[in-house]
């Protein structure tokens, strides 16, 4: 029992950490990170050799190992601006993603503009080579996953400075038990459940306060409510996960557990010590970072190509 409250409260404050890290401020004036001394030392993180590359790999489109394990050949970039989206954090360099990741995205911006939702600010997708990223996230290396800010678009093109340093919209309540009911809208909900309802979606990863709030708000439309999983982290925004490609060099994750996930289902993660976790005693040991050893074979390929 006790293994397990210290695997979890390691987890919380690892993922409390990352989200942290996406709110993060931007830069106007990116420099790129300096050249290493040793890429091809097999110890130098694979975050490290993913996070130096500017540009996708010219190969035909192929997603690669695992959500938070693989690459992407042939990725194609979200426009940053487009009628009903806008692409944030512009100096990560993180718009890029599978044509099919893409291409829902700027379907999904349009169905919410029918439904209140005036447009999608995108935060991180994945870098233009997949991969380990250098800050934030484990998961994003497929091309396969996006960030969506729980913030409305303006009705107006933001400025490169506002892209690089305002905030998302924080949407939990200080309880931490329930959505802040001054900022959640109908709407929120509108552009979660137009998201989990198209078939490409495999999961959506939001808080489990806001989960609470589309069981409470659904009414007798449910059954996209299987796809919405709680997660720690994802107080600003939600998280889109769409499935492999058929044909792709990807592992699938494992299929949501059946059920809308609601009522019960939620109890543990409002439980104090899951809302307030103690830190630790001893302060957890980092996970070492992943190498290209530890990444699928035709990693390299896509890492080396010019």
């Amino acid at each position: 029992m006790r293994a397990l409250w210290f695997a979890t409260t390691t987890l919380v404050l690892a993922v409390a950490a990352s989200s942290a890290v996406a709110q993060d401020k931007g830069t106007l004036d990116p420099a790129p990170p300096p050249p290493l001394a040793n890429p091809s030392d097999p110890k130098t993180p694979a975050k490290e050799l993913f996070g130096r590359k500017a540009k996708p790999a010219p190969l035909a489109v192929h997603t690669i190992g695992f959500y938070a394990n693989g690459c992407l050949a042939g990725a194609t970039a979200l426009p940053i601006n487009g009628r009903t989206w806008q692409v944030m954090r512009l100096s990560r360099n993180r718009n890029w993603g599978h044509p099919d990741l893409v291409n829902l995205l700027e379907r999904l911006s349009t169905q919410g503009a029918k439904v209140g939702w005036p447009g999608l600010l995108v935060g991180d997708m994945s870098q233009p080579r997949g991969g380990p990223m250098l800050t934030g996230h484990a998961s994003h290396q497929i091309g396969l996953d996006a960030d969506i800010w729980l913030t409305p678009m303006p009705r107006r093109e933001l400025s490169r400075a506002e892209r690089e340093e305002i905030s998302a919209t924080m949407i939990v309540a200080p309880s931490r038990i329930d959505v802040d009911r001054a900022v959640w809208t109908p709407a929120h909900g509108a552009i979660i459940r137009l998201a989990a309802k198209e078939p490409e979606v495999e999961r959506i990863f939001v808080n489990a306060a806001i989960k609470k709030a589309l069981c409470r708000d659904a009414g007798k439309d449910r059954a996209w409510l299987n796809k919405v999983r709680p997660y720690w982290g994802h107080d600003y925004h939600f998280h889109i996960r769409i499935r492999c490609p058929p044909g792709d060099n990807c592992r699938a994750q494992d299929p949501v557990p059946p059920g809308e996930g609601c009522g019960k289902d939620l109890d543990w993660w409002f439980r104090e010590s899951i809302i307030h976790p103690k830190p630790p005693t001893k302060p957890p040991k980092p996970r070492p970072p992943l190498t290209m050893a530890q990444l699928p074979p035709a990693c390299r390929q896509v890492l080396l190509a010019p």
